[in-house]
């Protein structure tokens, strides 16, 4: 009985190191890319996101690139006199800087707050201009909680295909060892675990947008 009871947390030492080490790579979750309608790159991940979205459509997958709009303190800062740079503006800069036209880049109208938000615009966006298929572009360890996300909130409405920025210094194999990694794992599982169950957790603040 002893023995097999050492046996049996042995099993589970093994398969809990396994777990552990395999969840950088288990967050991982790419599709096989072909034409779309349009290319639209997640907020966060400057610039690697970006870089990655003008080489999707350098190889001729879609005609269009689309940003999205993240909240920021436009309002307060305009009291000070102070004009805010939306990440957008950033992402428009390297898009252009790598060789898509600004006739093909595209900003969402509305404010989003995080990732629920920003695929919830965009498939309406899409609707609204008569798109069916899109390239998702966010960071690898990102990519699992977007198409989950995706599947919930615009479902079978639009075909999402999700693609990762390959320069994204994430080391899914060594997650473990610096503690941006270690935050992304743990972010994006939690995130998961909301996603899973309805999304029932908003968004800490409206100031925020996850990366």
């Amino acid at each position: 009985m002893k023995r097999a009871a050492l046996g049996l947390l042995a099993v589970l030492i093994v398969l809990g190191v396994v777990a552990f080490r395999g969840a950088g790579r288990w967050l991982e979750r790419e599709d096989q890319l072909s034409h779309a309608d349009v290319i639209f790159v997640l907020s966060g991940g400057l610039p690697q996101r970006a870089l990655e979205g003008s080489k999707v459509f350098a190889m001729g997958y879609a005609p269009e690139v689309w940003l999205s709009r993240p909240d920021g303190p436009t309002d307060e800062l305009a009291k000070l006199g102070i004009h805010f740079y939306g990440e957008e503006d950033y992402n428009r800069q390297i898009l252009v800087h790598e060789g898509v036209p600004e006739t093909a880049i595209h900003v969402l109208p509305l404010p989003v707050v995080n990732t629920e938000e920003e695929l919830q615009e965009v498939g309406s966006e899409m609707r609204r201009n008569g798109k069916t298929t899109v390239i998702l572009v966010t960071s690898p360890q990102h990519t699992r909680r977007v198409w989950t996300i995706w599947q919930r909130v615009v479902g079978s409405d639009a075909r999402a295909m999700v693609r990762a920025a390959h320069d994204d210094p994430f080391d899914a194999d060594h997650w473990w060892r610096n503690t941006r990694d270690v935050f992304s794992v743990v972010r994006e599982g939690l995130g998961l675990v909301n996603a899973w169950i309805g999304l029932p957790v908003p968004p800490h603040s409206k100031r925020m947008i996850e990366p």
